[in-house]
């Protein structure tokens, strides 16, 4: 990605020397270099007025699919405005990383990002038709139909019918290829593998020849390859390798003795002796599942063959931090955004409402019904959604993950996203407890017996370990923690530092050190972590501390 940086004064070229020295591939051009800078760069900055940008690029502006995105700065550093190009152009996120690296104001004007609404050019596939009228009805709140062959793992949509409606603008997801004499836009899934062999010498030309043939009969769009198929011993053929380069599309090479294993509905004998395998393109199309929708089709040196792979749904396991919204990650941030379905606890989810997209499903209940939810996420994963299952703090500690997992399987495809735990809030508000080696404890017994608990407790004291214990105490849980502290205190100093914070990072958050003698569990409840420290921890200027205990070279 190369980005071109437009400059007329001193202070703008003082503001592109910062972005260079931070960005990868940069170049300067004076203003009366922009056109050239239009043939040459990704995208472009111009640190000038809006207007004098406008009257510049105007001439210079052909297709929105291929013109550079263009964000301008003003002579203060104030402002980055995506000017052109907002999502086809990658001007809106330019914009927002301009203004990351200059401290400036993000200024983004396209209808879709001001709404929250997944805009359609950037659905992450490939999109035909009238984006424009569609775009506009949704945003308009009118009836929008959507129609899939296959559930794909869309962002949300604010669409207000299913199927293709009675003549309403419609989003239609297909391979096929397809009239819409309505305001519609296609979306193009990637659900074409196209299987191809070649004999020694064959030419790029007649590869691609032979499957936008073999497409183009059948109905298909070339929009929706995935990938081109072959067999390994024909991955290095400049013709193939060619082919898959001009589609744009990655080129899979199989084994010959997998690709054997294949059942195909046209073998032959003459190429099990060549290659070893009696079909290539059939073959190669069915390898990784699917149906065969094109048998196999010649030319003279070329063969092709197309199979429709099944959609992989998308579950994104999300934790949310400890509950204060600077603590929720970008990443999480994102996931939140992209997914169409999302699934969580109803104090969770009224946490994250005001991120979720217009078009988003949510499924929601309370506490106890952990195993459900994660079921539900499962289920809509595998059905073909993306799909965010919630969980507090770090979704994999204590939370979500587990039973979601515990229940998956590999029809679709499953992202950890991971948020700040609860110790590690707890631990950066009392100072640093977790400095050398620390263990994480729940003290429920609503599925682990109290024995097994116990007995976890003991090996923490025996090891002189920092504890911290979740679930620490509840209305009906009262006597577990006295009796975790009891089996500590054998180990180590009733003088032992032991922190407690109570909703971390939430209103009403409160921290107090105590020490192992004299903490008073009535403060504790469940929302707390208490953390113990091992025999070496101590309070330093009123800051609890584990020493690392290192010996430092000099």
């Amino acid at each position: 990605m190369t980005t071109g940086l437009v400059t007329a004064t001193r202070a703008g070229r003082t503001a592109a020397a910062r972005l260079a020295e931070h960005w990868a591939d940069t170049r300067h051009y004076a203003v009366a270099d922009l056109a050239r800078a239009w043939r040459e760069c990704d995208e472009i900055v111009c640190f000038l007025a809006v207007g004098a940008a406008v009257r510049l690029i105007a001439p210079l502006l052909g297709d929105k699919r291929t013109d550079p995105g263009v964000v301008c700065v003003d002579e203060a550093g104030r402002f980055a405005v995506a000017v052109a190009g907002g999502h086809a152009g990658g001007a809106n996120g330019l914009a927002h990383r301009v203004a990351d690296a200059l401290g400036a104001q993000p200024v983004v004007t396209t209808a879709t990002d001001a709404t929250g609404t997944s805009p359609l050019d950037a659905i992450g596939m490939p999109v035909e038709g009238d984006v424009a009228a569609v775009t506009r009805a949704m945003l308009d709140g009118d009836e929008v139909a959507l129609a899939s062959d296959a559930t794909w793992p869309l962002p949300p949509l604010p669409v207000t019918a299913a199927g293709e409606g009675r003549g309403a603008p419609c989003v239609l997801v297909t391979d096929r290829l397809v009239e819409t004499p309505r305001p519609a836009v296609v979306v193009r899934p990637p659900s074409l593998v196209v299987g191809v062999g070649g004999s020694r010498g064959v030419t790029a030309e007649e590869v691609l020849e032979l499957v936008a043939a073999t497409l183009d009969e059948a109905g298909l769009a070339a929009a929706s390859v995935a990938r081109l198929a072959t067999a390994d011993v024909k991955a290095g053929e400049p013709g193939i390798v060619a082919a898959a380069r001009a589609l744009g599309v990655p080129l899979v090479a199989h084994p010959a003795g997998r690709l054997a294993e294949v059942d195909v509905p046209n073998p032959s004998e003459v190429v099990r002796e060549a290659v070893g395998t009696p079909s290539v393109a059939e073959a190669a199309a069915l390898a990784d599942g699917g149906d065969l929708v094109v048998p196999k089709r010649k030319s003279a040196m070329a063969t092709a063959a197309v199979a429709r792979i099944r959609p992989r749904g998308r579950l994104a396991i999300v934790g949310l931090g400890p509950g204060a919204r600077d603590l929720l990650t970008p990443r999480a941030v994102a996931e939140l955004r992209r997914a169409s379905h999302v699934v969580g606890l109803d104090q969770y989810v009224a946490q994250v409402r005001d991120l979720l997209r217009p078009g988003t499903r949510v499924v929601e209940s309370g506490l106890g019904a952990e195993e459900e939810r994660a079921r539900s996420a499962v289920r809509l994963a595998r059905e073909g959604h993306a799909v965010a299952l919630l969980g507090s703090g770090d979704a994999g500690v204590y939370a979500m993950a587990s039973p979601a997992l515990e229940n998956a399987d590999d029809t679709f495809d499953v992202v950890g996203v991971p948020g700040v735990t609860a110790m590690l809030a707890a631990s950066a508000l009392l100072g640093a407890p977790l400095g050398h080696d620390h263990c994480a404890i729940s003290l429920s017994d609503l599925h682990t017996p109290w024995e097994a608990i116990e007995r976890r407790v003991a090996a923490a004291a025996e090891a002189d370990l920092v504890v911290a214990f979740y679930n620490p105490r509840s209305r009906a849980r009262g006597w577990q923690l006295p009796r975790a502290l009891e089996i500590l205190a054998r180990r180590r100093p009733a003088g032992t530092p032991v922190g407690v914070v109570t909703d971390a990072s939430r209103p009403g958050e409160s921290v107090a050190l105590s020490t192992l003698g004299d903490l008073d569990v009535e403060t504790v409840t469940m929302r707390s972590l208490v953390i113990v420290g091992s025999s070496r921890s101590r309070v330093v200027a009123g800051r609890f501390v584990t020493p690392r205990e290192y010996t430092w070279q000099r």
